[in-house]
């Protein structure tokens, strides 16, 4: 276990319930740049204060599996994407915000993920939906050792809204086909083993 995704953070965003999803609406966010930062923990072993890590078993599925509704993105330099950019890919689409204490917390596992997948063709996309944009992002990895993850944005959270996501952090598995096969609501261990090996499953 990565022991970074263990560590204790500072809620910039004010205080978190244990085990909810981190924005009730995504119209609710911080007026300006509030950051969550993960900082080094006295005990590694210890769950992270205020927030519950569920597991794979929370996803819910998309029965019969379908292609989420069209959406565009940005990267880094604000190029427009959608999910056809990756297609033939499996894709972990993660939607979340420097300023969501769970999204914070899962973000160090979610690299692990994407490193334990790197070259299966399924990757792993954190849709920031940061008013600060790209800038604040690469602080935010910056400060805390994200160097697997690429930046990606959906500015004004309208991808999000366009594929149903009730707040962050929420996450949409999609196969090599396109469909989307499930998504969780809230932080899970997506560095487990058995994560790992559900997610694989589940891409194809």
């Amino acid at each position: 276990m990565n022991v970074a995704t263990r560590r204790t953070i500072i809620a910039a965003a004010g205080v978190v319930a244990a085990g909810t999803v981190a924005a009730v609406a995504l119209l609710r966010k911080p007026e300006g740049p509030r950051i969550a930062t993960l900082v080094p923990g006295a005990n590694p072993a210890a769950p992270p204060i205020g927030v519950k890590v569920g597991s794979i078993a929370t996803m819910v599925p998309t029965d019969p599996p379908r292609p989420p509704a069209e959406a565009s993105f940005q990267d880094g330099d604000g190029t427009p994407l959608t999910l056809a950019s990756y297609a033939g890919k499996g894709l972990v689409v993660n939607l979340w915000a420097t300023w969501c204490v769970p999204c914070v917390v899962e973000m160090p596992e979610l690299q692990t993920l994407a490193r334990a997948v790197a070259g299966e063709g399924i990757l792993v996309l954190p849709l920031s939906s940061d008013r600060g944009g790209a800038e604040v992002v690469r602080r935010f990895y910056q400060a805390n050792g994200i160097d697997a993850l690429p930046v990606l944005l959906d500015p004004k959270g309208a991808a999000a809204r366009a594929w149903g996501s009730r707040g962050l952090p929420t996450t949409l598995i999609i196969d090599r086909q396109g469909r989307e096969h499930g998504r969780v609501e809230g932080a899970i261990d997506w560095a487990s083993e058995a994560t790992i090996a559900e997610l694989r499953r589940l891409v194809g």
